[in-house]
């Protein structure tokens, strides 16, 4: 098992049955999307992380309502694991941290963007487990 100072935490947060997605605004993964998220710090836990690490990039608050199964190697030694989480304060808007544009995505609209390769397990699980509209 990898150590918790080495997970980084993305997160699905979902509303009406969209997924939101986040366009990185700046290096080796520059014009990718993702589920927004970071690093897992040493003195908190992942659920911490993710709502932390939203909140920085995003503005907004969310809750950790469970997790998606897995974790996928980002390089040796740093594995990415996605929470599921639902908006509880604010809306979320790029230009916080590392994203420069956002978008709200149902199960058809995912074909939309170009996901970053962490995160395209994660995002066909959204769909199998039957989360998003329109799967």
């Amino acid at each position: 098992m990898i150590p918790i100072g080495a997970t980084v935490v993305g997160v699905a947060v979902l509303r009406s049955g969209r997924v939101l997605a986040a366009r990185r605004s700046a290096g080796s993964a520059a014009g990718g999307w993702e589920l927004p998220g970071g690093k897992v710090e040493a003195d908190e836990t992942p659920e911490q992380a993710a709502v932390r690490e939203v909140l920085e990039e995003l503005g907004c608050v969310v809750v950790v309502t469970g997790w998606l199964d897995g974790s996928v190697e980002i390089r040796s030694g740093l594995a990415l694991r996605v929470a599921l989480a639902e908006l509880v304060s604010g809306e979320p808007v790029p230009g916080h941290g590392d994203h420069d544009a956002i978008r709200w995505l149902d199960a058809p609209g995912l074909g939309e963007v170009e996901w970053l390769p962490a995160d395209r397990p994660f995002v066909a699980e959204l769909v199998a487990c039957g989360v998003l509209a329109g799967h």
